[in-house]
Order: C-alpha cells, then sequence, then structure tokens
C-alpha cells in the first residue's frame, strides 16, 4: 500500500528564528501522486467525519485530473475558509481518522490537498470559483469575525442574504489572526480568504463593541432580521496560585495577541513591544502552549519548557505541531504542575516551583486524572511564564443584554436551532463552548441552515 506524500518544511535551524511558514505545501507533482491515492470510496466515511460537510472524495477526484479550478468549486460549496482548514484543522481526528487507507497504512493527507487546491486558485477570480444565487436583500447581522463568523455569514452570503459583521477589534479574523501564529498561518492566507468574501458582498465593521458601542435592539431597529452571536471566549484562565501577579508572567492570550496581532515581534516598526524571556516556561497542553513556547523561541529564548499536568499522550494539541516543536529545541515536561511562581526583589518572575504527578483514573474529559505526588516538589529557574490553560467567556455582552442567558460558566445557551434565549438571535463557537477553529466552523454552518429557516418562515 502506498505511503503518503510527506508535506515539505523548512529546516528547525532555519525556521526557528523567523516567522515565515514552516510547512511550505505541495509541489504539483506531490499533489497529483497524493490525490491518486484516493480510493473515491462510494460510502466516504471521510466525509462523515467533517464538521463542515466537504465533498471530499469530491475535490480530491478533480485535484487528482489535475483540475485545481473545479476542486476548489467543490470546497468552496461547504466552506469558506478553504485555505485556513487545510492549514488549522486537526484533520487527524476527523476525515483522515475515517479514510479507509487508514485501516492498514496511511490515511489520504485530506488537509495538505485542500491546502494545495486554495493556495493555488487564490489569485482566480471570485466568480470563477463560487456559485452565488440572487440577492434577496434580507440583511443578517454577525458580531464577530473569527471561523464561526465568517463561516455563517459566508454561507448566508451565497444564499443570496445581505450580511454585515461587526467586529470589536481594529481587524478582521477573530482568533485566526490573533491566536495562531504567522509561522502556521500566515496573515496574508487570511487577508485572501477574507478578501474573496468581501468581493462576493460581505460588509465588515470594525472597532464596533456590540453591547456597548450598539446594543442587539438597535441591530433590530437598523432592519437586521437575524443576528447571529459569535463573539469567542476572549477571558483567561489562570491557575490561581502565589506569584501569578508578578511581572512576566503572561497568559497566552495576552502574549499571542501583541505578538499576532499588534507585531510585537517587529518592534520598534509596531509600537506594541513584547517581554522577550530568555528561559521561558509555557504551562499547558494545547495548541495555544505549542504555539507560545514556539513563538518565544522565535523571540530569541534560549531554553523553553512546556510544562503539562498529564503525559503526552494526554495532550490535546496536534502531534504534527509537537513533532514540529520538539525539533525547534522545546522540552516537553509532563506529568508536572506548577504550584508557585516565586519573584525577584524586583518583582520579576525568577522561578516555578512544580509538583510531580502520576495519573488516575479518568475524569469528565475522558482523560486520565493527574494526581499530585507528595513531597515531589523541585524548582524550575525562568524570567519568563506564559499561561495557556484555556479561555472562558467574556462576560460583555450577555451582561449588557436583558433576556439573554448564560449558564454558570459564562456561556450563551442555545437551543438545537442555535438559537439563543432572544428570538431571532443565534450564536456559535466559543461563546457556547465550542473548542477548536473547525468546530467553530461547524456550529457556524449549522447556525446559518438554521437561520435561513427561522427567516423563511417568519
Amino acid at each position: 500500500m502506498s505511503q503518503k506524500i510527506k508535506m515539505p518544511q523548512r529546516e528547525p535551524q532555519v525556521r526557528k528564528k523567523d516567522f515565515e511558514q514552516v510547512n511550505t505545501g505541495y509541489t504539483k507533482e506531490q499533489m497529483l501522486l497524493e490525490a491518486k491515492r484516493c480510493l473515491q470510496c462510494k460510502d466516504p466515511m471521510c466525509v462523515k467525519g467533517c464538521p463542515v460537510e466537504i465533498n471530499i472524495p469530491g475535490f480530491i477526484k478533480y485535484l487528482s485530473e489535475d483540475n485545481p479550478k473545479e476542486a476548489i468549486k467543490v470546497l468552496n460549496h461547504k466552506t469558506s475558509l478553504p485555505a485556513i482548514c487545510g492549514r488549522v484543522c486537526p484533520q487527524e481526528n476527523q476525515c483522515e481518522k475515517n479514510c479507509i487507507l487508514g485501516i492498514k497504512g496511511q490515511s489520504v493527507s485530506i488537509g495538505n490537498l485542500e491546502r494545495y487546491a486554495a493556495d493555488i486558485t487564490a489569485d482566480n477570480d471570485v466568480e470563477s470559483v463560487y456559485v452565488v444565487v440572487e440577492k434577496n436583500n434580507i440583511k443578517v447581522a454577525v458580531i464577530g469575525s473569527g471561523p464561526a463568523g465568517l463561516t455563517c455569514g459566508g454561507d448566508l452570503l451565497k444564499r443570496g442574504y445581505s450580511v454585515t459583521v461587526f467586529e470589536s477589534l481594529h481587524d478582521t479574523g477573530g482568533v485566526l489572526r490573533y491566536g495562531i501564529p504567522e509561522f502556521r498561518l500566515p496573515k496574508k492566507v487570511l487577508d485572501t480568504e477574507i478578501n474573496k468574501l468581501t468581493k462576493l458582498g460581505m460588509k465588515f465593521i470594525l472597532n464596533t463593541l456590540i453591547g456597548r458601542t450598539k446594543t442587539l435592539q438597535d441591530l433590530f431597529n437598523e432592519e437586521f432580521k437575524a443576528i447571529f452571536i459569535s463573539v469567542g471566549a476572549g477571558l483567561p484562565k489562570f491557575a490561581n496560585i502565589q506569584g501569578e501577579n508578578l511581572n512576566h508572567v503572561y497568559c497566552s492570550n495576552e502574549f499571542l495577541v501583541r505578538v499576532n496581532l499588534m507585531r510585537s515581534y517587529d518592534f520598534p516598526n509596531y509600537d506594541t513591544p513584547v517581554y522577550r524571556g530568555k528561559n521561558v516556561v509555557v504551562v499547558g497542553g494545547g495548541n495555544t502552549a505549542i504555539d507560545s513556547a514556539r513563538t518565544a523561541v522565535r523571540l530569541g529564548a534560549e531554553t523553553v519548557k512546556l510544562i503539562y499536568r498529564r503525559s503526552e499522550n494526554e495532550m490535546p494539541a496536534r502531534l504534527e505541531e509537537r513533532e514540529h516543536a520538539k525539533e525547534e529545541g522545546i522540552e516537553f515536561v509532563t506529568l508536572t504542575n506548577p504550584v508557585k511562581f516565586i519573584g525577584d526583589e524586583k518583582g520579576s518572575v525568577k522561578a516555578v516551583e512544580c509538583i510531580k504527578m502520576q495519573l488516575g483514573f479518568p475524569d469528565t474529559s475522558g482523560r486520565r486524572k493527574p494526581i499530585p505526588i507528595s513531597n515531589s516538589n523541585y524548582i524550575v529557574e525562568t524570567d519568563m511564564v506564559i499561561l495557556a490553560l484555556g479561555l472562558n467567556p467574556n462576560p460583555i455582552l450577555s451582561s449588557l443584554t436583558e433576556n439573554l442567558k448564560i449558564d454558570s460558566k459564562g456561556y450563551i445557551l442555545i437551543d438545537k436551532n442555535y438559537m439563543t434565549s432572544i428570538k431571532g438571535v443565534f450564536a456559535g463557537g466559543d461563546i457556547v463552548g465550542g473548542d477548536t477553529v473547525i468546530s467553530a466552523m461547524g456550529m457556524g454552518k449549522q447556525a446559518a441552515k438554521n437561520i435561513m429557516c427561522y427567516l423563511t418562515n417568519n
């Protein structure tokens, strides 16, 4: 059985010194070899693993015939962000996991092929790669320009609706822009995808915080017939241990926003600096933790330790990103948890007191629960700590919107149709409990279907 074509990538010792893209993409010859591995199953299990329901055999068949223009049409029928999905979607746990070839060998590299189709057609006219129905002039407001908002808005746009996206920040993309480093998702790629939506008619209104700048009722008064809330979850979680307020202890959200959105890596050309630690500790085991650690390396850190309370087998971060991190010199310190941050006389962090852990029985997440080992404490010296422990919902919109119901953790409550407690207001993505880019996109797609159904019947 044939082996999958490996994605070409830049050498670790070269790429760790800059923010250029790590994976360089398939050549035409590599793409053809990989695409021809697809069995074109009559009952494709890969499609059932895709949250946005892409016709995977369909687009791969066109690629195998060296017809990327038709391949991207198939992709764009279901997704508005193929170049992004091809780079950051965890295909190995979704579509590729279900690939028949993967049962006894190696699955088709669906994500790499999707990226190729999107990249090779990036400069094509929008009209040649999208099929859009006639405009119906029904206005829908989308709050937040992250993956859920762009997906929901894109699907509505393709069906003829007039879509306006309200973004609180000064640029579009949400977590795609501020949360994912340039070396994984170049801003140029993101801008290309968003520009296509703009050319299709999507309107963006920036620097507008819905809840304060405008209320939901204001939007209804402006004749928006439905609203989709996709504001993400931007409130960082902390460890709640001694020393968290020391200088140079960052949450990953602040750190990555400074570097990705405000380009602090290019200071003083961009005027938002970020501290550059020499011996950095990152706490966490998700993709954000890996992104933070790899970013610290690129900012000049001499050592970076990734501390995670479970074993590597339980890490939610993608395997490819973990492998890239190790290649770039990041040390994984697993079955370990911080219990205290220690400061110097100037109030800056100088060390982390850690405790060793062992795994017990599975908890509510399905992973084995980490249990501290008594008297196993030890000290790790550091001059910078980045906490990547997840995010909670930002309470601004919910606290300022009467009758918008939330749960005990602050997530907006929705029914099976993605509608909130307010008629005509829908929600999806991290603000309702999503946890990945692709899950947010899946929610955005389902919400769009329900919004169209609602608008048709009301």
